[in-house]
């Protein structure tokens, strides 16, 4: 028998009507008729000289033959999926794609992109909110961003901010505790998206670093960092904000810190895509902004202490 493999197209209605196991499904998947699928597959089974499939009454099943084809076929072309969608990225500079959390998507991202999309209209940005581990090539994903403290091995990783947590609550509130013990009073609202980290900085470690005895923490508490921001930009409480959600609204006057004595969290975030492709023009062009961005607001961030939590 020989080793010449067999039509393409063949392969390809064999792997899907293996994997449906359903001559009908497959044949819908690839756009063709069930006579025309059927007809690759005996075709396919004429160049093995073998049958790959027992055709039952209103069912199939794979053959001995079929059974040990199926894996390698799926493997093959799963393979060669990949391999397009890479080289397509490679070739696309107008669309770029990005990952990163939800609250770092609603409060850092989404505020500024209009500067991004009228210094590069050529551009057009997708993004996905999302804090699942990613997988740049079966996601089709350019350029991820992520917190935490790495390493991110195989990737560009480029650092950004140091990432901190301090008080910040409207003006109004502002007035009524005006100081770190009068704190105790207000009500607290709790992020816990950063409660993962090891040793935690919360609101007890924010008092105790001032001083204070921490109070009961009975206030709202969010699993999301932006929803904790609006719940204090909506005047529910104090929040202790982590730089990254709160800096813009600090920098606009929508939220004020009066106390200048930031924790560090221990964690930040990083500019991530795979490794080489950091020069690819959409993506320096996106990193590059970012940075820029940042730039914008350091002000506001040098203006605080930077302590370790006590």
């Amino acid at each position: 028998m020989s080793d010449r493999l067999p039509p393409l197209t063949a392969l390809r209605a064999f792997e899907a009507a293996a994997r449906h196991m359903s001559f009908q499904k497959a044949a819908e998947e690839l756009n063709v008729t069930p006579a025309a699928l059927s007809f690759q597959i005996k075709s396919l089974e004429e160049h093995l000289g073998h049958p790959v499939f027992r055709r039952l009454n209103r069912a199939v099943e794979l053959t001995e033959a079929g059974r040990a084809l199926a894996p390698g076929t799926t493997d093959g072309f799963t393979a060669l999926s990949a391999a397009w969608r890479n080289v397509r990225r490679f070739t696309d500079q107008t669309h770029l794609t990005v990952t990163a959390g939800p609250a770092f998507t609603a409060k850092w991202l989404a505020p500024r992109l209009y500067e991004f999309a009228r210094a590069h209209p050529e551009i057009e940005l997708r993004f996905s909110a999302s804090l699942r581990r990613m997988d740049f090539d079966r996601d089709a994903v350019d350029v991820a961003i992520r917190f935490g403290r790495g390493p991110y091995d195989g990737m560009y990783a480029l650092p950004l901010t140091e990432e901190w947590v301090t008080p910040v609550m409207v003006p109004d509130l502002a007035e009524q505790f005006p100081t770190p013990e009068s704190l105790r009073d207000a009500t607290l609202i709790s992020d816990q998206s950063i409660d993962f980290l090891d040793p935690t900085v919360g609101w007890t470690e924010w008092f105790e670093t001032m001083g204070v005895p921490s109070p009961e923490l009975t206030g709202p508490k969010f699993s999301q960092a932006d929803h904790a921001v609006d719940a204090a930009l909506a005047g529910v409480g104090v929040c202790l904000g982590r730089r990254s959600v709160v800096i813009k609204d600090l920098a606009d006057g929508r939220l004020v810190a009066p106390f200048k004595i930031a924790l560090l969290v221990g964690a930040r975030f990083s500019f991530l895509c795979p490794d080489g492709m950091e020069s690819r023009p959409h993506i320096a062009a996106f990193r590059d902004w970012i940075l820029s961005e940042i730039e914008k607001t350091r002000d506001v961030a040098e203006s605080f202490e930077l302590r370790e939590p006590a």
